[in-house]
């Protein structure tokens, strides 16, 4: 074997390098000091999705926890649709024969209607109030717990 007694020590030679266009990998991507609280320094789309849509029922839960709790929220990436389909593709949709009433909200449809990282959380935000005002007979704009800008 080696001096050292198979322990590797030392810098690495060579360089890190991006291969295959798929990111950073290895140690800089995992939890560790420049990611506290353990959480991966790397999220998906999906994860910062759902994030959105948990942030907006965070907002809505303390004056309308007991409507929320009515309703369940699944996030899928996009709507099943006919091949003769010509209208827009829609954002949300509500299942209201099931119980408890279902919302779906679309991934991919808004994610690609949106120009950034703002205007997707504003989409977002947007799509799920004007389903809920419509399910609760409520104006989206009095739902609405963001501060006014």
């Amino acid at each position: 074997m080696d001096h050292l007694n198979g322990i590797v020590c030392g810098p690495r030679t060579g360089q890190m390098r991006d291969r295959r266009g798929r990111g950073i990998r290895g140690p800089l991507s995992l939890p560790g000091p420049l990611s506290p609280s353990s959480i991966p320094a790397i999220r998906t789309a999906r994860q910062d999705f759902d994030g959105l849509v948990t942030e907006v029922l965070t907002g809505l839960r303390p004056k309308h926890a007991q409507a929320l709790d009515a309703i369940e929220i699944a996030v899928e990436e996009a709507p099943l649709l006919p091949e003769d389909w010509t209208d827009e593709v829609p954002l949300s949709t509500v299942v209201s024969n099931s119980l408890p009433t279902r919302l779906v909200i679309f991934r991919k449809p808004i994610v690609h209607r949106a120009a950034g990282d703002e205007d997707l959380a504003n989409l977002v935000w947007t799509t799920m109030l004007e389903r809920f005002g419509r399910l609760w007979n409520i104006d989206p704009a009095d739902l609405d717990p963001r501060p006014e800008a």
